[in-house]
């Protein structure tokens, strides 16, 4: 393919996502219809349907889109410390303008039964993120790495939790320092 090739259009799939997804994140899960994100998205009913035969297949579909959107954007476990820099790269990413929060956090809210599929979907990935926080502590060299990452973890919740509700007023100016202090609580001694 050449380089002045027009880029290929986003399939029908990708569309429904991304509109989805946008819709979602903005203005929650329940508030949003089906027929408003065909609309939105320009597809067909059927094309819609062939694709997610409900609209709890659509939201898992985007947590675990929104999952591997996230871990693209996560640093490198390789580094002196792995642990920081995760939890730095995400108090940066809630202060983004765009940033509303925790999709996951407002799926397991919206859908609170443990066996919706989206509330499972939103909890697997929040099992996942602690596993890995628990891998970097351990490559970060952190005395009891499963505790520091649960201390890391539970931070980072209340830091997503107040970029929800506070929005771009979130208290989050010292966030940076009291992460590096709380992951600093569980340096080894030397």
């Amino acid at each position: 393919m050449s380089s002045d090739s027009p880029a290929t259009a986003p399939s029908a799939r990708d569309r429904i996502l991304s509109v989805a997804g946008r819709l979602f994140y903005r203005d929650g899960f329940r508030a949003i219809g089906i027929d408003r994100v065909i609309a939105e998205a320009e597809v067909a009913k059927a094309t819609f349907y062939k694709h997610f035969p409900s609209k709890d297949d659509l939201i898992v579909a985007w947590i675990e889109g929104s999952e591997a959107q996230a871990l693209k954007s996560a640093p490198p476990v390789e580094g002196a410390q792995p642990l920081t820099d995760y939890a730095l790269n995400m108090i940066a990413i809630a202060n983004r303008p765009s940033c509303l929060g925790c999709t996951y956090q407002v799926s397991a809210a919206e859908f609170s039964a443990p066996d919706h599929p989206a509330h499972r979907a939103a909890l697997a990935v929040k099992l996942r993120v602690l596993e890995a926080l628990t891998l970097r502590a351990t490559a970060q060299g952190l005395a009891a790495p499963r505790q520091a990452a649960e201390a890391v973890f539970l931070f980072l919740e209340g830091i997503w939790a107040a970029r929800r509700m506070f929005g771009p007023d979130a208290p989050l100016d010292t966030a940076p320092q009291a992460v590096q202090a709380l992951i600093g609580s569980f340096a080894r001694a030397s």
